[in-house]
């Protein structure tokens, strides 16, 4: 049986059940990104908040595009704060004003959803969805890089 744009419905629900999880940890990230970008102390404070800004402008970008997505393929995207926090598999930062701290929570949590949209990447693959196939590689493209920059500013 397939859904409406020719996939798999039983393939498609894990999918969303996937996506969601995704979705959430995504939440999460842009959340500890503005928190970084309003609560940043210190020396670099000028360059960190306009990066933090940049950061969670296009957290929220795929935010938006995750649901989307999960609604394409006739899923219902997550839409409680209550329901990211158990779903997600990034962590909430809390407190945290250290440039370098904050750097290094945002780079755990990329790395995160890197390792997240790798699994849902095979996943999609498997299910012929074309559609969440490409906008999971084009999701890890753009995060490598950024794991690379926010490495090296760690040192």
């Amino acid at each position: 049986m397939t859904n409406s744009i020719g996939l798999d419905k039983q393939k498609s629900e894990q999918l969303v059940a996937a996506l969601n999880v995704l979705l959430s940890s995504y939440q999460i990230q842009y959340m500890n990104a503005r928190s970084f970008h309003w609560n940043i102390k210190g020396r670099e404070f000028f360059e960190l908040h306009v990066k933090f800004e940049e950061i969670y402008n296009q957290l929220l970008l795929k935010v938006d595009e995750l649901a989307e997505r999960i609604l394409t393929i006739e899923g219902i995207p997550l839409h409680a704060f209550s329901d990211y926090l158990n779903a997600s598999e990034i962590t909430e930062a809390k407190d945290i004003q250290n440039g370098p701290e904050a750097v290094a929570t945002l780079l755990a949590g990329f790395t995160q959803l890197i390792k997240s949209q790798r699994t849902i990447l095979a996943q999609a693959a498997d299910a012929e969805d074309e559609g969440t196939a490409s906008l999971m590689g084009d999701y890890i493209t753009e995060q490598e890089k950024l794991v690379w920059m926010l490495k090296a500013y760690l040192g």
